[in-house]
């Protein structure tokens, strides 16, 4: 799980799951991060959890994958995000899904 540029990660695809905390429900979050990754070219998708928590999963070029996890740290105006913890990050899958989804 190392996520660092070793130099040509833009042309390797990566896939990352995650999670968002803080105050990140109610504040336009997963609309934020769908049209994140969809400006991004990305594929994945985003929901609330029951428990405060916002989940997504990506994938993408690396270097776009990266802008994308920076992103997300700010936030859409009214979030608070407290932290990004990435579960996974690993090589995509050699065809990926694609577009950006909310899912509830």
């Amino acid at each position: 799980m190392s996520g660092s540029g070793d130099g040509g990660g833009a042309s390797q695809a990566r896939f990352v799951h995650g999670f968002v905390r803080g105050l990140v429900q109610g504040v336009g979050f997963r609309a934020f991060t769908q049209r994140t990754g969809t400006a991004l070219g990305l594929s994945g998708w985003v929901r609330n959890l029951w428990d405060g928590r916002v989940e997504f999963e990506a994938s993408g070029p690396a270097d776009r994958i990266d802008e994308f996890l920076a992103r997300l740290r700010q936030g859409p105006r009214f979030a608070e995000v407290e932290a990004v913890e990435v579960t996974a990050d690993q090589p995509a899958a050699a065809s990926p899904p694609t577009g950006f989804q909310v899912r509830f």
